[in-house]
């Protein structure tokens, strides 16, 4: 979400409401932001949108609970929230909704790829190319480019200042992770052939 916007005239603290109806006003305004918002929304946007003091995260709690049952759900992905619908409901959506340019569709040396790229960021083509003992096709940096699950990160300090690459934020939604810090343990990807040759 943009931070430096001109913000109309909104009553944060709602002090003529009861404090019962004053948390479930907090509760909707933080659902109507999220729902409005196509990428994870920090606790500082959502902080805007409440009293002053008041905890985003017991909302946060309450609204979860709220929705509980419900076929969407709120996420705490890449250091925000956002609505996601269920994972019991994609085989539906799938077949009613057009999602089709939505989905991943990663061969499994693609997220292997990924990993390598997200356990060892910033690194160059040739730094892949260490890791599979073959080059990575631009093709595939491409995809994955386009998908925004990567992007272009410092120029490497090496002859000829290559181009790195890093994740974005993109990629911790498409895997729901909150922060890189919850990538699985490398063993793990071993134990699933998705380790590269790392």
């Amino acid at each position: 979400m943009a931070k430096d916007r001109s913000e109309p005239d909104l009553d944060r603290e709602l002090a003529d409401l009861p404090p019962e109806l004053r948390w479930r006003e907090w509760m909707r305004r933080i659902e109507a932001v999220l729902f409005a918002s196509a990428s994870p929304v920090p606790r500082e946007d959502l902080a805007r949108v409440v009293g002053q003091g008041v905890s985003v995260d017991l909302l946060v709690e309450d609204l979860v609970a709220d929705l509980e049952g419900r076929a969407f759900e709120i996420a705490q992905v890449s250091g925000g929230w956002m609505f996601r619908t269920r994972a019991a409901y994609a085989p539906a959506i799938r077949v009613a909704a057009d999602v089709e340019d939505q989905l991943l569709d990663l061969s499994e040396f693609d997220v292997a790829v990924l990993a390598a790229i997200a356990y060892h960021q910033p690194i160059t083509r040739d730094g892949l190319k260490d890791i599979f003992g073959k080059e990575i096709s631009r093709d595939l940096i491409g995809r994955l480019h386009a998908r925004d699950l990567i992007g272009t990160g410092p120029r490497s300090p090496r002859r000829g200042a290559p181009y790195t690459f890093v994740t974005t934020e993109q990629f911790l939604v498409a895997f729901d992770l909150e922060t890189l810090a919850d990538l699985p343990e490398r063993e793990q990807l071993e134990d699933a052939g998705l380790d590269g040759g790392s």
